[in-house]
């Protein structure tokens, strides 16, 4: 099916729940949750590079991140969401779907967990969720996860999900240190693998 040629007029829920989570679009006043998982998580995320890591820096800044992450989502240019456990709302972490062509459409998949949470399996039923949103609500063709290949929790995420490793692009970024190179594993779903696989 053809994508999209006029995106800011779609209208599609901005929230979801899987098993164990809600996930939904940032509004005024996550800026405080945002900020603590943050700064639990700063330096595994730091780890891989993440170009957002740096900032923010105060719960101003954090504030201000959310409420500009809320109005890309309206405008549907990033459709950057919030992940809370649905039975408390405690904050989890974060998931998106960045890079969009909606003529297409095509995007692409990023997430993060507070560091207390990892291990618990939250990341993989997110991605999973936010896979069927985007088939079944916006009409994706083809989903992408980008990730380092040393970064074996994310690749495993990535497989768990049901995408398919399609290649590596070789030195893509400084890595974290500065004084090498990181390639990327690019993992990827299709609308058709999706239905076929049930995912």
């Amino acid at each position: 099916m053809p994508g999209h040629e006029n995106p800011i007029l779609l209208n599609f829920p901005d929230s979801f729940n899987t098993d164990r989570l809600t996930i939904r679009a940032y509004k005024p006043g996550d800026g405080q949750p945002y900020f603590e998982a943050m700064e639990e998580s700063r330096a595994a995320l730091e780890t891989w590079l993440m170009p957002w890591v740096a900032f923010p820096n105060t719960l101003e800044e954090s504030e201000t991140r959310a409420r500009r992450l809320l109005a890309k989502f309206i405008l549907r240019e990033d459709l950057s969401m919030v992940v809370e456990r649905k039975n408390d709302g405690f904050f989890v972490g974060a998931i998106g779907l960045h890079r969009i062509n909606w003529s297409v459409p095509v995007m692409e998949i990023g997430y993060w967990v507070r560091a207390s949470l990892a291990g618990q399996g939250y990341v993989t039923e997110a991605v999973k969720g936010l896979a069927q949103f985007a088939f079944e609500q916006l009409e994706a063709e083809r989903i992408e996860i980008r990730c380092d290949p040393l970064n074996e929790k994310s690749v495993a995420v990535a497989r768990r999900a049901g995408f398919t490793l399609e290649g590596t692009l070789r030195h893509t970024y400084l890595n974290a240190s500065g004084d090498g190179f990181s390639d990327t594993h690019v993992f990827a779903l299709l609308r058709g693998g999706w239905k076929t696989s049930g995912t």
